[in-house]
């Protein structure tokens, strides 16, 4: 029987949470998209992924309900909702609205949102969330195309996507521990307040948090705070000590690295790249016009097992050009589109390891590579292991990495860790 089951808004940050969890040593599914079939070989921890973060909201609440459904024949009786620990959203949602739909499915009163991630120096105090030393609103994801972040205080950023009021726990509540963060929590119930946010600068804090909520059907947030749960669902009787057989082989063949993120630190990472591998830049306004043909091109150009990256990753000044001329939804459908062709025509012709950075980038990739279930291997990075899965007929690995996970040296690193 699945312990707890797990939807997370895009597929890097399904792979994070899946990593993560996997840590423990428990078994750990990852889907990609809503499997067709029943729940069969189910895992103590079942994770899927759809792509939904920047969907039409009632899309995204429809998409996640049936995630649920799926969840629930598994034998779920806690479910997780994960989105970006930035808290990438529009004033629309999908945050909060998915989370109302799917606490009305189980009948939940009240749950939480941490995106906190103090490991990749994501925190959060009296309600407003940092990146490393900057507010939210001052980092880079200022800028982002498609969710950009204006506000830093996750109240402010929650409070118009949702129907039920918001309230804070903040860090000093956090500190004083479990009973007087439940204690706190039921206060908040009494006034009514269905929605709060947690602060946290530490994993200690993380723990604290994952403590006090362990008995909500329905917790919501980054991945950093499902991390304790293995250990504290052991410790209530409700997780075999049995560890996962995590041992993996690396199947042989080409290399590849994809980017669509342009985050500031993918940018730092495709350019760190570039120095020891040969790169083909995607611009939309180019495959608007040319198609993808030149880059089909220059990918069956190169032997496979040389370093190799095809990119679409740019400064905000190119990506807002692009967006102004073609629209942001078209833009970004061009580089998706063309990143998931030459995905499947790398495959084709001797590629087995796939590096991938950006949420939508990925989903777009994997859903061309016809992969349905990732087995989770080593991290390679905070929140970014290798995934092994079949494609094609061919053994691939394939890591998808958030647009600002990893140091500069990440994609070469990946690729290191698989020799």
């Amino acid at each position: 029987m699945t312990v707890l089951g797990c939807i997370a808004d895009d597929f890097t940050g399904a792979t994070d949470l899946a990593g993560l969890l996997a840590r423990s040593g428990a078994a750990v599914n990852l889907r990609i998209g809503i499997p067709d079939s029943p729940p069969s070989e189910t895992a103590d921890f079942e994770v899927i992924a759809l792509k939904c973060r920047t969907e039409p909201v009632a899309e995204a609440v429809a998409e996640t309900k049936a995630a649920l459904a799926w969840l629930q024949q598994t034998g779920a009786e806690r479910f997780f909702w994960k989105y970006c620990s930035t808290f990438d959203s529009t004033s629309q949602g999908n945050i909060g609205p998915v989370a109302e739909a799917l606490m009305a499915e189980l009948g939940a009163a009240q749950t939480i949102y941490c995106p906190a991630f103090p490991e990749n120096g994501r925190s959060i105090f009296m309600g407003n969330l940092f990146v490393g030393e900057q507010p939210l609103a001052e980092s880079p994801m200022k800028d982002h195309p498609l969710t950009p972040m204006r506000d830093s205080n996750l109240m402010r950023l929650l409070e118009p996507q949702v129907t039920r009021p918001v309230g804070l726990a903040n860090r000093l509540v956090v500190d004083r521990g479990v009973e007087a963060l439940q204690t706190h929590f039921a206060n908040l119930h009494k006034d009514g307040v269905a929605h709060v946010v947690v602060d946290a600068v530490s994993d200690a804090d993380l723990t604290t948090i994952a403590e006090a909520c362990a008995g909500m059907s329905l917790i919501t947030g980054g991945s950093a705070v499902a991390m304790p749960l293995p250990a504290i669902y052991r410790e209530m009787g409700l997780l075999g000590a049995g560890a996962a057989d995590a041992r993996h082989i690396a199947p042989q063949g080409g290399t590849l690295v994809l980017s669509g993120s342009c985050s500031a630190m993918t940018r730092a990472q495709v350019a760190a790249y570039l120095e020891v591998a040969e790169g083909f830049r995607l611009d939309p306004l180019e495959l608007a016009e040319e198609g993808v043909d030149a880059a089909k091109n220059w990918l069956l150009s190169k032997p496979a097992a040389a370093p190799k990256i095809i990119y679409a990753t740019a400064d905000p000044k190119s990506v807002g050009a692009a967006q102004n001329k073609l629209g942001v939804a078209r833009a970004g459908k061009l580089v998706e589109d063309a990143l998931a062709e030459l995905a499947t025509l790398a495959r084709d012709n001797g590629t087995r390891r796939f590096v991938v950075a950006g949420g939508e980038t990925s989903g777009a990739v994997t859903k061309s590579l016809n992969v349905d279930k990732l087995s989770i291997g080593r991290e390679i990075a905070p929140g970014v292991p290798w995934t092994y899965t079949n494609s094609g007929g061919y053994d691939i690995a394939l890591t998808l990495k958030s647009g600002n996970f990893g140091s500069e040296s990440f994609f070469a690193d990946a690729l290191e860790m698989l020799t």
